[in-house]
């Protein structure tokens, strides 16, 4: 079985009970620990992470204590950067055996090929969101801010994630349709070789698992906030879930 799981935003500061947010992600890893071949985390796992060059960001010791448990049992687990967490270089790959990702990846699973990407930046008419994203994934924005103390920088980057997540409004989380819907848009445009069969997205905190006219899917994972929503490949079928409900 192939597990599929995005936008937890461990560390929220929206979140009244962090502690019990984090121990139901952990849960859920022990759930699919038993029949997982590889786990494909999509991004925005964290609601902020930079990884100062000798200072663990505080927290998420759970979290990361069992990710690392899973993949010394030879599970791989795959971390893709979100818009959230994007500033990780080594530690998750050196110290927890994570596979990180910083573009949108292919790959192939029982004869069918799987587009999977956070969903970040692949199509928006936002300018300023488009601004932003060059400007945090510059080299020199992460070296910069490499120098604030990590106590000033942690407390930034929490409330900036927190300021710009309350201006969300539920019209914005909402399916705007098949022509309107960005992932779904890029989807039903993409040309290149191979054909795609599933593609699998994160980002929107909506849940979707819509069929295209090519017979292409198109999978928007919700999210592991509000709708605790995860994607199961078994070898045939692509399905959504849904966790202690």
């Amino acid at each position: 079985m192939i597990y599929f799981v995005s936008d937890a935003h461990l560390g929220s500061l929206l979140e009244k009970d962090p502690r019990s947010h984090e121990l139901k992600l952990v849960r859920w890893l022990d759930m699919v620990k038993k029949d997982a071949e590889k786990i494909y985390l999509l991004g925005d796992i964290f609601d902020f992470w930079y990884e100062y060059k000798t200072v663990v960001p505080k927290g998420f010791v759970r979290l990361l204590g069992k990710l690392a448990e899973m993949t010394d049992a030879g599970i791989e687990i795959h971390f893709f950067i979100g818009n959230h967490d994007l500033w990780t270089f080594d530690y998750l790959e050196k110290e927890i055996g994570l596979k990180v990702h910083y573009e949108p990846l292919i790959v192939e699973h029982s004869g069918k090929n799987f587009f999977l990407a956070h969903g970040d930046g692949l199509v928006t008419s936002d300018m300023k969101f488009n601004l932003l994203r060059r400007m945090f994934h510059s080299k020199f924005t992460q070296k910069l801010f490499g120098w604030v103390p990590p106590r000033i920088g942690q407390t930034l980057g929490y409330t900036w994630s927190k300021l710009n997540r309350e201006k969300i409004t539920d019209e914005d989380n909402s399916y705007q349709g098949e022509d309107k819907e960005e992932l779904v848009v890029f989807a039903k445009n993409y040309r290149s070789e191979p054909h795609i069969d599933y593609f699998v997205f994160g980002h929107r905190h909506i849940d979707l698992n819509l069929k295209l006219r090519n017979d292409a899917h198109v999978i928007i994972l919700g999210d592991f906030v509000s709708i605790f929503s995860y994607g199961v490949f078994d070898g045939k079928d692509f399905s959504l879930e849904y966790f202690e409900m």
